[in-house]
């Protein structure tokens, strides 16, 4: 028996010698010795207390801007007491539980990312952690320093600070905003953010000079006076509202004080301003209330818009709207004579659910002129130079359907089209009908008289300059892969844009018009991503049944070698529009790439930016064209790409991209594990609970409702097919959703619960249909990376760690 029970214990410890893996860190990053000393008289202070020899560490810096490398065993000695700084890096593509011994020494202090630790039952995320170890010597020369790592497996660490792309870059550090040019092209403002890792964001406004990067003025709310050179801003002390405006390097000069509250539109005569303001609706008992309209229950609906005219010589102030409509101030004519005024019909009986007017209103004899009456499929309007046309963005179903290039079949209200509309006439002509790109805003230049314009074109976001007579378009050079924000005055010869791209973060750039030559101006992430390594990214397309290309991309882990097998996430969207090439995005594919995985995105049928035939796709049909191209490019990218593992597959989309998500695993097994962030899993009561669900409906269920084709709400919804998923599922929701309720992931989260399937169900508490909050954005990403490493790594340690097992039932 004794034998028996010797054998088990000798088992025991085998197992759990072969389970520890120990690493050994032989060489460190060093800095000191610092020499130190220990008090000369009193060993007790004025309350007692005895000195602690270990607080003369305290006083070594942890990161010194010098440190030489040394190999682990004797400590570098200063003559008398002195303190050393060992340091090392973790660097691990995976969650890891790690306990450093230190051996050699006993009068040391241990830090983990800068906070002092015992470095015991160490959970380590998978990210780059700094280790440090302070050391007290008593210069007998007897102190040594001997560090192991213990983990599970093999632990990888570094003396460089170089580490893959992560979290951090995402959510922390500066970033640059948007920006703003003077008319003369010298001078420019620039917004700029800096978050720290306590997630506090503070902005910047900076007026800088161009030529030479000279910062002439820090100031919040400053713009240009009418697109010129003269710069502004508003600034209110005690009660008392003031406009004030400066050239750049020039004194203040004040422009007018005592100013109404609103919203202003400054006259380009600087004689009178326009002032928007809201009218507060009819208030409701606070705990049981009548809701009179589907848009009823959003904050503030009942509120509506009104403007007024503000006579700065006079200070006099006169209401020019009044009544139940919305009524926006959009532009007004250079010679100051006309403005241009929008008017907000509700329809909810029509699709969609609310029309437009266009007034134009003489500004002399107040005359009001509606020369656009109840079109539902406008979004933007402004005058032209001369103020005879306006520039009119819209739906292809704008103006009756004449920018529809899909006759026969509801075009995407999402793939805005550019519209010339005549005022005398009353005539409307559409200039991009056969221009794939999707606009996504525009400005009609006074200089040289073309529209310029931004536009989502597949995945890249691109400049544009268009003839408003031809119609004809020239595409600009441009240095990033996607432009977020352009600015050119309308008399202007010089542009600034800001824009990143798959491995970049966003920058600010300068064009010469006259040129066409772009170069850059400011990178302030740039000492942030001095150190961040990236897996290389590549476009990768293939042609579908249909006959379609279907564009995408694909991310490789750094330090790629073709000859393993890696296992593979696809991401996509598969709603009205492409996933942008974005860095620092929330849905980071640098950073899954870095955890070694290879990162597949797809564009699929559906999306704006391919032409209207594509992007018409996405109506009435409710995951069928996606889904299809979803599987057959998984399939033919594996086929392409003998590095994926073809049995570790996981996919993840958000939003419509959860409904994607869920309605995937009703079609096919080739995914291991999934993830639906906010997903739909109810067409039918997402349509009808979301903020913006039967509005949406009106997108992508054209004039399909429950009533009149209950099939496409049904058959088309995962909670129907949900006995059909077999695919290990994580469902992610904020608890405050107002766009797609959590409701939609609890359905599905039910169902499968029912059938006996694998899924969880992850709540985050207060957010919305986005995660902003910082801490549970973190822990939201770590929900998302454990999921996947523990389906498609084999690896649950990270999932376990932050969702333990409770055995409830």
């Amino acid at each position: 028996m004794k034998r028996i029970l010797l054998s088990i214990i000798l088992l025991a410890f085998a197992v759990c010698a072969y389970a520890q893996k120990v690493t050994t860190v032989d060489k460190f990053n060093y800095a000191g010795p610092y020499q130190v000393s220990s008090p000369l008289f009193d060993t007790k202070d004025a309350k007692g207390k005895a000195f602690d020899r270990k607080s003369l560490m305290d006083a070594a810096p942890l990161k010194a801007k010098q440190t030489r490398e040394v190999a682990s065993g004797a400590v570098p000695e200063a003559e008398g007491e002195s303190v050393g700084v060992f340091s090392f890096f973790i660097n691990d593509l995976n969650f890891k539980k790690v306990d450093v011994e230190i051996k050699g020494t006993k009068d040391y202090k241990a830090y983990l990312d800068g906070k002092e630790s015992s470095l015991k039952g160490l959970k380590l995320d998978p990210k780059q952690h700094r280790i440090d170890i302070k050391v007290l010597s008593d210069g007998e020369g007897k102190d040594s320093l001997f560090v192991s790592l213990k983990s599970d497996s093999e632990v990888a660490w570094t003396l460089s600070q170089k580490h893959n792309f992560g979290m951090d870059e995402v959510l922390y550090g500066e970033k640059m905003g948007n920006a703003s040019i003077s008319e003369n092209g010298q001078y420019i403002i620039v917004n700029t953010s800096d978050t720290d890792h306590k997630a506090k964001t503070t902005r910047k406004t900076q007026l800088k000079e161009i030529s030479t990067g000279k910062v002439l003025r820090e100031k919040g709310g400053i713009f240009w006076l009418n697109g010129g050179n003269e710069y502004a801003w508003y600034e209110t002390i005690d009660g008392n509202r003031k406009l004030w405006k400066a050239i750049p390097g020039g004194a203040d000069e004040l422009v007018a004080e005592n100013l109404p509250k609103g919203n202003i539109f400054l006259a380009p005569n600087m004689k009178f301003m326009i002032i928007a303001e809201e009218a507060e609706g009819p208030k409701e008992d606070a705990d049981v209330y009548q809701i009179l309209d589907p848009d009823d229950r959003q904050p503030g609906w009942r509120d509506r818009s009104y403007f007024s005219y503000y006579d700065l010589e006079t200070g006099n102030l006169r209401r020019l709207s009044f009544g139940t409509k919305e009524v926006y101030p959009l532009e007004i004519t250079d010679d100051s004579r006309y403005m241009l005024v929008e008017i907000h019909n509700l329809q909810v009986q029509k699709r969609p659910s609310r029309s437009t007017d266009l007034c134009v209103v003489d500004l002399q004899t107040w005359a009001v002129d509606t020369i656009i009456k109840g079109d539902g499929f406008l979004s933007r309007a402004m005058f032209s130079p001369d103020g005879k046309s306006l520039l009119v963005l819209g739906s292809p179903e704008a103006f009756g359907g004449i920018g529809n290039a899909t006759p026969g079949q509801t075009p995407n209200m999402y793939d805005i089209q550019m519209f010339i509309f005549d005022i005398a006439s009353c005539t409307p002509r559409c200039i991009t009908k056969d221009f794939d790109p999707s606009i996504d805003g525009a400005s009609w230049n006074r200089k040289d008289g073309k529209i310029y314009a931004g536009a989502t074109e597949g995945e890249y976001k691109t400049l544009y300059a268009f003839d408003p007579k031809s119609g004809k378009s020239r595409k600009l050079s441009q240095i990033p892969e996607v432009v977020t924000s352009w600015n050119l005055p309308e008399k202007g010869e010089t542009m600034c844009y800001v824009g990143g791209g798959a491995s970049s973060p966003s920058k600010l750039y300068i064009k010469d018009m006259k040129k066409d030559k772009d170069y850059l101006l400011e990178d302030v992430s740039a000492d942030k991503y001095q150190d961040v390594i990236m897996g290389e990214c590549k476009s990768w397309s293939f042609t579908n049944r249909l006959g379609d290309e279907i564009q995408g991309r694909f991310y490789l882990p750094p330090g790629f070698d073709p000859e393993k097998k890696y296992p593979m996430i696809v991401n996509y969207y598969g709603g009205c529009t492409p996933t942008t090439r974005s860095l620092e995005s929330r849905y980071p594919q640098q950073y899954y790439a870095s955890l070694g995985y290879v990162v597949y995105v797809i564009q699929p049928s559906g999306a704006v930016g391919f032409g209207q035939k594509f992007s018409a796709r996405h109506v009435e049909t409710w995951g069928d064209y996606v889904a299809d191209d979803i599987i057959e490019g998984v399939k033919k990218f594996c086929d392409a790409h003998p590095f994926v593992n073809r049995d570790k597959i996981g996919c993840i989309g958000a939003s419509y991209g959860g409904f994607m998500t869920q309605y995937l695993q009703t079609k096919t097994d080739i995914f291991a594990c999934a993830v639906s962030h906010a997903g739909i899993s109810n067409i039918a009561s997402y349509w009808g609970e979301g903020y913006w669900g039967y509005s949406y409906g009106h997108v992508a269920s054209a004039e399909s409702y429950p009533w009149n084709n209950p099939d496409m709400y049904t058959k088309h919804s995962p909670l129907f097919n949900a006995d059909k998923i077999h695919t290990p599922l994580l469902l992610l929701h904020g608890s405050a959703d107002t766009n797609v309720p959590h409701i939609e992931s609890i359905q599905m989260f039910t169902a499968l619960k029912i059938l006996g399937r694998e899924v969880a169900f992850v709540e985050v508490k207060g957010e919305n249909h986005w995660i902003l909050d910082y801490p549970k954005r973190i822990k939201w990403s770590n929900t998302i990376m454990a999921w996947f490493q523990k389906y498609l790594k084999d690896d649950p340690s990270w999932w376990e760690n932050m969702y333990p097992e409770k055995n409830l039932y």
